[in-house]
């Protein structure tokens, strides 16, 4: 899959570093040459001769090493390649590259390149989600360096969240789609997410409990996989994943205005979870509250976005993937529903009270096709959207 492709490999310092040692095996076996790069802490984590004996090649390690630099090597080093891959990608080295700072080889590498950057990030989850990590991601995101995980799960150090380094496996299908060599490299498919707003007066309004997490998770592992992804969502409290095409939308008349005007599409996967109803005459002002007691609200329905691509005289996708969130006969109701839109697939779960399921990070779904209903065990989040990708691939190949 990978033949004749030279990859960069960066190696942090981290405990997930054992992870690059496999990554390395899976790049060679696809058939792409390696050149490592190993931190001064990723070799507290794996040694030299590791690394070296398994991608073949000798390990770069020292920014001023005079032989190579006379010809001015890390220059010719950070061109070579095809595709500068980090992993595991630490707080650090993150917060170098997002402020442009080159103290060392890799930080050095990073800032000369001229090629795509892939990083695969791993650190403690409270590291993740500390408000500087998240400011230089969004760095990262708008100069176009993409990320593959991180996945959620026990730490090394015992908690437990996002910052799990990405699977070997999970990093080869984001490198994958990075060179444009993914099972879905050239396909495009359209997904919307999140909830809609639907106005009843300039300060109020109809909504959902929707976080949006898994149309994120799932655009991401489309994208993950090649595909061209074009992303229609709602006002999510979820940002979307870079390296896709964003739409904002607050209203469910929106997104179905957004939603034509980026077909034809190989496939639409509607994720969003749309207010089936607004208000007829949502006013103008703020409603006040008054003697002549609540307002009486008259209500009117929604457009119906899946049923209205899912049943195209013409252009319609060769695959229309819906969701339905249930609280009760589950794959009854999903299956009814299937069968009502004339969608070719459903993806159901359950929203009732208890499971937190709804804005949570987890999902149990029930995916709904022709041959029938196929129950999922309850994932993470972005496990689900891997599973689901993973599906529409072969569905379109």
């Amino acid at each position: 899959m990978l033949a004749g492709r030279r990859i960069l490999l960066i190696i942090g310092g981290g405990i997930a570093a054992y992870k690059a040692l496999e990554l390395i095996r899976l790049l060679r076996g696809a058939g792409a040459t390696v050149a490592p790069v190993l931190t001064r802490a990723g070799a507290e984590f794996v040694t030299p001769l590791s690394v070296s004996a398994l991608a073949g090649e000798a390990v770069h390690q020292a920014l001023f090493d005079l032989t190579s630099e006379a010809e001015m090597g890390h220059i010719q080093l950070s061109r070579a390649a095809d595709l500068v891959v980090v992993a595991p990608a630490t707080a650090d080295l993150m917060a170098k590259l997002a402020t442009g700072l080159a103290p060392d080889l890799a930080s050095t590498l990073l800032l000369a390149t001229d090629k795509p950057v892939l990083m695969a990030p791993a650190m403690n989850v409270r590291m993740w989600e500390h408000p500087a990590t998240r400011r230089n991601r969004d760095v990262l995101a708008a100069d176009g360096v993409r990320c593959v995980g991180p996945n959620a799960g026990e730490m090394a150090c015992g908690e437990f969240g996002p910052g799990r380094m990405a699977e070997p496996a999970q990093i080869m299908s984001a490198i994958a789609a990075a060179l444009g060599d993914g099972p879905l490299a050239g396909r495009h498919v359209l997904v919307t997410s999140g909830p809609t707003h639907e106005p009843i007066d300039p300060v109020r309004y109809i909504a959902n409990r929707s976080s949006g997490a898994q149309g994120a998770a799932l655009a991401a592992a489309l994208r993950d996989l090649g595909a061209r992804v074009s992303f229609v969502t709602g006002p999510a409290a979820v940002p979307p994943p870079p390296g896709v095409d964003v739409m904002r939308v607050d209203t469910a008349a929106q997104m179905l205005q957004a939603v034509q005007g980026r077909l034809p599409a190989d496939a639409a996967v509607f994720a969003a979870a749309v207010a089936d109803w607004r208000v007829q005459d949502a006013s103008a002002q703020k409603i006040k509250k008054g003697p002549q007691g609540p307002p009486r609200l008259a209500m009117a329905e929604n457009p119906d976005i899946l049923a209205s691509v899912a049943r195209m005289a013409e252009g319609r996708p060769r695959l229309v993937v819906g969701f339905a969130a249930e609280t009760e006969a589950v794959a009854e109701h999903a299956a009814a529903k299937r069968a009502r839109k004339g969608c070719d697939w459903i993806v159901a779960n359950d929203v009732s009270p208890g499971t937190g399921i709804m804005g949570g990070a987890e999902n149990a779904v029930t995916l709904i096709t022709a041959e029938g209903a196929e129950v999922w065990p309850r994932l993470a989040k972005d496990e689900v959207a891997r599973r689901l990708a993973t599906r529409i691939a072969a569905a379109l190949t």
